[in-house]
């Protein structure tokens, strides 16, 4: 027999980290521990207010539910958790963690053996122009190549400047750059706004318009002189059927998938499986996860072999996070397999 018991924990930021969504303090997040004989398996359900389609009056009585029902077993249980991505993914990972021979080693790899690391993004938060300049300069000394800024906090001629200022120091070919607009362009002016940003020889944009204007979208895509990559258009499509649709109407340059917000592994990988079937590019990130959602990102993502930088490394934000084997070095995740979790809830 499996008990099972769910706990809300408060993640709290370094410092108040600005999106186009306002300013995060704390982030909210649940753990589902299981426990049997003398096995423990741990899974985070990494809801995101304000962004998570599960963000729902009904949350915790569906993890009360599964709670209460975990001897149903894991297929019964994950069938009944489409509407609920974040829950799916705790799920999957709390049985994967279960049947492992440590709590945290779900996918063993070459990276949880330390022998092979993850190149990652280094991410820029909202702020002012010296505030994302001192950022970038910090993420270069470290040894990133790609970096990722969230543009829309500031006016867009600002944005401008501070990309020019980018591409005054280094190329292209040194430093790669990715932006996220997180939809706060208008549909009118985003294709001249998409033609400004790619002066500055840019990887891509992601979710340049709100998500839900499909032909908007794919118009822009098709138009567009800078590669854009979906992001929130994916969360809150749960039929196989609507994502293949979603893409083929789009078709985007590449799609984001943040297991967290669109089902887990198994739903991030119905994602890949249209993406590859219509030749659209894709990487993984994580969503503002603890270390325990980040690890199990981490080592699924390894096993996919994206070479792509990945967008894994938000677990330095908080000052509550869990002590884990997971490093970031001259822009790139590692794990240390000699490292030990500090995994407590209390």
């Amino acid at each position: 027999m499996i008990q099972a018991t769910y706990h809300k924990y408060s993640l709290i930021f370094k410092q108040p980290s600005g999106t186009s969504r306002g300013i995060l303090k704390t982030k909210e997040t649940w753990f589902l521990i299981l426990k049997q004989n003398e096995k423990i398996g741990v899974g985070e359900c990494a809801l995101f207010r304000g962004l998570s389609a599960d963000d729902r009056l009904d949350y915790e009585d569906k993890l009360k539910w599964i709670c209460e029902n975990i001897n149903l077993g894991f297929e019964t249980l994950i069938a009944d958790l489409n509407e609920f991505p974040s829950i799916q993914f705790g799920l999957e990972q709390a049985f994967l963690s279960l049947k492992s021979s440590h709590s945290f080693a779900l996918f063993p790899s070459e990276f949880t053996e330390s022998k092979k690391s993850i190149p990652i993004n280094g991410l820029i938060w909202m702020g002012s122009k010296d505030f994302m300049l001192n950022q970038i300069q910090e993420k270069l000394n470290s040894g990133f190549t790609c970096i990722k800024l969230k543009i829309g906090a500031i006016d867009f001629e600002s944005e401008l400047n501070l990309l020019k200022s980018i591409r005054k120091e280094y190329s292209a070919e040194e430093i790669e750059i990715r932006v996220d607009a997180n939809g706060a362009f208008q549909i009118n002016e985003a294709l001249e706004k998409l033609k400004r940003l790619s002066e500055f020889k840019l990887h891509s944009i992601e979710q340049p318009i709100k998500p839900r204007h499909w032909q908007e979208m794919a118009d822009l895509c098709e138009k567009t002189p800078l590669s854009i990559a979906l992001d929130e258009e994916l969360i809150g499509v749960f039929n196989v059927t609507k994502k293949k649709e979603l893409l083929q109407t789009i078709n985007p340059q590449y799609i984001i998938l943040k297991p967290s917000l669109i089902g887990g592994v198994k739903g991030s990988s119905d994602w890949i499986n249209e993406a590859e079937n219509n030749n659209i590019g894709w990487w993984i990130t994580s969503a503002l996860e603890s270390n325990v959602g980040l690890n199990a990102i981490a080592q699924w993502t390894f096993t996919l072999d994206n070479k792509m930088p990945q967008g894994l490394g938000t677990g330095s934000l908080f000052t509550n996070n869990f002590e884990s084997p997971l490093k970031v070095k001259r822009g790139k995740l590692h794990y240390i397999k000699n490292d030990n979790w500090n995994f407590n809830i209390q």
